[in-house]
């Protein structure tokens, strides 16, 4: 493991609270991991338990899959973000289907389940964060699935859109209405029919791979 690897690692919230001893077993339980953009990294429907992963570079995204195919996204995670729903052989609590994979290049730690177990089970600390991220991340599959019962397409869809524009701190989105539609866990033909109502009302510019918001007002106001 590298020194920036490991100064990552050692930023982790649990590690602070590791014996010598207990960092030897999670040090060589690491192992580095480069997914190529759309790759996928987890599938726990298939029986796989990627033990716990450290997003080092890029983006991953969770997600679940509806019996007809239909992808719903759970939740992003970016740079230093820490995935415990890929550790459901370590932890009973989280015994539900979830798919991960690399929404971008990216460079992921995985500490093996074993090695992450053998810690959980002695230190009480790392107990204690790994059911903290699992109660966050039950939060963020909550209100996915808030949104999808009991906001409007169009809504969703605004938000989504200002959100992306608030955290890029640009009016121009560089994505497909393919990838929009699997973020909102609706159909492209959907996304496609709204967005052109959108530029129909002044509030964006549509253009290949790519979204031009014009009126930001109205797209904020469309999210209330």
């Amino acid at each position: 493991m590298n020194t920036n690897h490991k100064e990552i690692l050692k930023n982790v919230e649990f590690y602070k609270y590791l014996s010598p001893d207990e960092e030897k077993i999670i040090e060589q339980g690491i192992r580095m991991r480069d997914y190529a953009k759309g790759e996928q990294i987890h599938d726990s429907s298939a029986g796989g338990c990627s033990g716990v992963l450290i997003v080092v570079s890029g983006k991953i995204r969770a997600y679940i899959l509806s019996e007809e195919g239909r992808e719903v996204t759970l939740y992003y995670l970016e740079s230093g973000d820490t995935c415990i729903l890929t550790a459901s052989c370590v932890m009973s609590c989280l015994a539900f289907e979830v798919h991960i994979e690399a929404e971008e290049n990216t460079s992921v730690i995985q500490i093996i389940s074993s090695a992450f177990a053998q810690v959980l089970e002695n230190n009480v600390r790392v107990e204690n964060f790994a059911l903290k991220l699992a109660v966050d991340r039950f939060s963020d599959v909550m209100w996915a699935l808030q949104q999808i019962l009991f906001f409007s397409m169009d809504k969703r869809l605004a938000m989504y859109i200002y959100n992306e524009i608030s955290k890029t701190k640009s009016n121009e989105l560089i994505v497909t209405h393919e990838q929009i539609a699997k973020s909102l866990g609706s159909a492209r033909e959907v996304v496609t029919r709204l967005l052109q109502q959108f530029h129909k009302q002044g509030i964006v510019e549509l253009s290949r791979g790519k979204i031009t918001v014009l009126d930001i007002q109205k797209i904020s106001d469309l999210c209330d």
